[in-house]
């Protein structure tokens, strides 16, 4: 006799439990992300003692700022550059080239600083549109485009100055990379109006990535337990309270440091929360994939180019501005610290993989390091070597990574 056995009733369907990963798991996923900040505070740490507590004075400090803004402005389009698959070997040459062109307009001729300004930027996009033509629409390799561009501009910088230094600027063009936010709530030395955007900036933090943790477990996910995320938040909240006190003690924060935590934010949106963002990645992760998905490969490159070409514009002129004067060699060997920064920060050389804060991380780790051994009197030559196994370092740690997945 055979039985049947009726199946079970049907139930109402619940949504999927929320997946929970392991410590070990969670905490190799974002290795690199922690590794990261660990290195910068033991970095800035051991310099701290190495310079007998130099490193975190606030002059100091705020010199760090100001020495490494354009090298953080530029490493934000170089970001989305390597993520999409590609590499720009000549933004040192364009920073010193606009850096020329701007002398040339504020100085020999006289424009007003905020037209000429504007007119550089618009060369620089104008440059990053040219190269971008000749890579994403005739298919000619970045590397080689951009090494030709990093030739032609460096000649041009020098036929433009005539193989001369030009300056001074205009005083009010000099406040861009030299000038300090207004302070209204002055108490004595310290400026609390500085203070008071460091707190806010630290609180905007937590809640963002709160709000990102919230939103993960929402939807069926578990951001990594919640004493880790605790610790993340208050190290990365007290680092960014502790550093706007150093800078609210002297003078305040300056006015390049406001424009670049913009360019952070909008960047940050960018890659993470908007359409063009994530097809930047589907691009580096595999061309061929996002062309057949109907992402338009060309354009998406060219945009990248363009972008890269006006911030390396923003960047040469946030240079002149604080050495007050354009000279035939401004922006040699920018490239190299900025490529060193994406990378250190994160960003894979095969395209694809990359953050933001990730390559700020990555230019403060090489700022810091240029600054205290510099302090230390450790010559040029050993810094060199120094900065050139880091990088080594950095993109052998991402190799290594990927053979292991």
């Amino acid at each position: 006799m055979i039985t049947t056995i009726a199946p079970p009733a049907s139930q109402p369907s619940s949504p999927p439990p929320a997946v929970t990963k392991p410590v070990s798991f969670s905490t190799k996923s974002n290795i690199r992300e922690y590794g990261l900040m660990i290195a910068l505070i033991v970095i800035m740490v051991l310099f701290q003692v190495l310079t007998d507590g130099t490193l975190f004075r606030p002059l100091n400090l705020t010199n760090l700022v100001l020495q490494n803004s354009y090298i953080v402005v530029m490493a934000l389009g170089m970001l989305l550059v390597i993520v999409a698959g590609h590499i720009d070997l000549s933004v040192g040459s364009i920073a010193g080239f606009i850096g020329a062109l701007a002398a040339v307009l504020m100085v020999t001729h006289g424009m007003n600083f905020i037209l000429a300004a504007i007119c550089c930027l618009i060369a620089g996009g104008i440059i990053g549109a040219a190269q971008g033509y000749w890579i994403a629409y005739l298919k000619i390799p970045s590397f080689i485009v951009t090494l030709a561009g990093m030739l032609v501009f460096r000649g041009m910088t020098l036929a433009l100055l005539g193989g001369e230094s030009v300056g001074p600027f205009p005083a009010r063009f000099q406040l861009l990379s030299s000038g300090f936010i207004p302070e209204f709530l002055r108490s004595g030395s310290f400026h609390i109006l500085s203070m008071l955007i460091g707190v806010c900036v630290a609180a905007s933090m937590f809640y963002t990535s709160l709000r990102r943790r919230l939103s993960r477990q929402k939807n069926g996910y578990q951001g990594g337990p919640l004493v880790v995320f605790i610790i993340e938040q208050a190290v990365v909240a007290g680092l960014v309270l502790y550093l706007s006190y150093l800078l609210s003690s002297y003078r305040g924060l300056p006015n390049v440091l406001i424009v670049m935590g913009a360019l952070i934010a909008f960047f940050n949106f960018l890659t993470v929360r908007t359409t063009i963002g994530r097809r930047i990645y589907a691009l580096g992760g595999n061309a061929k994939a996002a062309k057949l998905s109907g992402i338009n490969t060309e354009r998406l490159t060219f945009f990248t180019f363009i972008t890269m070409g006006a911030l390396a514009a923003l960047g040469g002129l946030i240079f002149v501005a604080r050495l007050n004067t354009a000279t035939p060699k401004g922006g040699v060997g920018f490239e190299l610290d900025v490529i060193a920064a994406v990378f250190i920060g994160g960003a894979s050389a095969s395209g694809g993989v990359g953050k933001v804060l990730g390559a700020v991380v990555g230019a403060f780790i090489m700022g810091v390091m240029n600054n205290g051994m510099s302090i230390m009197g450790v010559g040029i030559d050993w810094q060199q070597i120094i900065k050139g196994l880091v990088l080594l370092a950095a993109v052998v740690f991402d190799v290594y990574n990927k053979n292991k997945v």
